[in-house]
Order: structure tokens, then sequence, then C-alpha cells
């Protein structure tokens, strides 16, 4: 029963905790650790992004204030801001990283077959960037331009659910075609790109691993409509009057 439970803790209650010590072990995470856990640390960071918290003073402030249920909550150790701080600066961020693959692991087949509004009944994922601007006299280590800080985060969505599948942080000035070096293409499953995701010698991988990928073209790329040698012509779709398949060719400046 919940009767008394807190909302966090019934969630808290769906994680894998031992999936979760895996990974800290994995790292050496525990090492030296007396009172504040990778748990506790990763509890307090959920907890600020569920209830939209602003600042580290925020977080300690929202959750001293229900400190007789912190126990209940899962917290072992005591909230303070610098304690909070110093784990986020000094522990190894890979932990987090491998416990997000092994939640998303979980989510992704609960979402398997979830209408989309696509007729398709292979994986379909969209590829995407956003610029974060940040204040270059806090943030040094992340200059874009002269008078300007950012960083960019590259993420995979996978559509069925709308979960991410990939994330990466960068400097604000990686252009998104590098990405697609590090995305490993699944067969049979559709990717929908921007313009900015355009470099055919990258896109030719997708080809080879049996991945589809939708992007928009640029207006200075010149393609070369051909028909594909051998097909016979069929009869046109009621619903598209598609009556053949064409191929395109890209041709040399």
């Amino acid at each position: 029963m919940n009767t008394g439970r807190t909302v966090f803790s019934q969630l808290v209650e769906f994680l894998p905790h031992q999936e979760f010590q895996k990974c800290v072990a994995r790292y050496s995470g525990g090492r030296y650790l007396k009172n504040w856990s990778c748990w506790d640390q990763y509890l307090a960071m959920a907890f600020a992004q569920l209830t939209y918290r602003e600042s580290l003073r925020d977080i300690e402030a929202c959750l001293r204030s229900i400190g007789g249920k912190l126990y209940h909550m899962g917290f072992r150790g005591k909230v303070a801001r610098s304690t909070l701080a110093d784990a986020n600066e000094s522990r190894d961020w890979r932990i987090y990283a491998d416990f997000a693959q092994v939640l998303i692991a979980i989510a992704r087949p609960l979402y398997a077959h979830d209408p989309i509004g696509v007729d398709l009944d292979q994986s379909l994922y969209a590829l995407d960037s956003t610029t974060i601007d940040l204040c270059l006299s806090l943030f040094p280590w992340a200059k874009f331009r002269r008078h300007k800080a950012a960083i960019k985060m590259h993420t995979l969505l996978d559509l069925h659910g709308n979960i991410p599948t990939f994330i990466r942080i960068t400097s604000g000035n990686v252009h998104d075609v590098n990405l697609l070096d590090e995305i490993l293409p699944e067969a049979g499953a559709f990717y929908v790109m921007d313009r900015g995701y355009i470099d055919f010698q990258r896109l030719f991988v997708f080809t080879l691993s049996s991945a589809f990928f939708v992007v928009r073209t640029k207006s200075n790329v010149l393609l070369q409509r051909r028909s594909i040698k051998g097909e016979v012509k069929r009869k046109a779709s009621p619903a598209t009057g598609r009556r053949r398949s064409d191929g395109l060719a890209v041709q040399p400046k």
C-alpha cells in the first residue's frame, strides 16, 4: 500500500537499485565515500529535475524543509549545498550515463507499439541539436563567440514514446554533422534529420547498415533524377499516385 508515502518514494521504487550499484562499482564510484553516496546524489538531482528546482540552494532549501521525510524518500545522507556541489564536480559522470542507458532499455519496450501517427512498424528516430547559451564570465571554458558562451546538446530521439537513446554534449562550435560518426545505425530503422546533417559520405553508412534516412536538402546540392534499371512499371497507387521508384544521384560540381 502507498498510504502515507510520498510520490517521490513511489517513483524511486521503480528504479533498479542493484543495476545502479553495478554502475557505481564499474567506475569505483563508492571509493572513499562516507556519508553522501552516489545514490543520494542521484536522488537529489532527480528530485531537483522533477520539482523544477533552479539552483543548488533551491535544492537544499526544499529538501531540508521536508527533513523528516528524507529517510522514507530514500536518502541516507544529510543534504548540504556544498556537499552536492562537490559531488557534481568530482564524481564520475559515466555512472549516471550508464544508468540512464539501463532505464532507457527498460522504458523503450513499454512504448514500442504506441501509435505515432505514421503507419510504420520499424523504429523511427529524430536527430537534432539545440544550443544552450551560457554566461561567458561564469563559463569561460565554453567560449562560443567573442562575447558569448554556449554548449550544444545533440539528441537522438526514439519517437515511440519520445525517449532519448543518444545524448552528447559538446562545445557550441561543433557542427551537427560530426555526430553522425558516433551513431551506430539500427538496421531497418528510419532516421529523420535536418539539412545540417547532409554529408553523403557519412550518410552512406546508414545505407550500408540497411537503415534509411530522411533529410532536408540544401539549395546548393545538385541532384539528378534517374530511373532504376530493369524496373517494371506498376499501376499507380490510389493513395499516393506513385507508379515507380526513382533514384537520385549527386552531380559533381
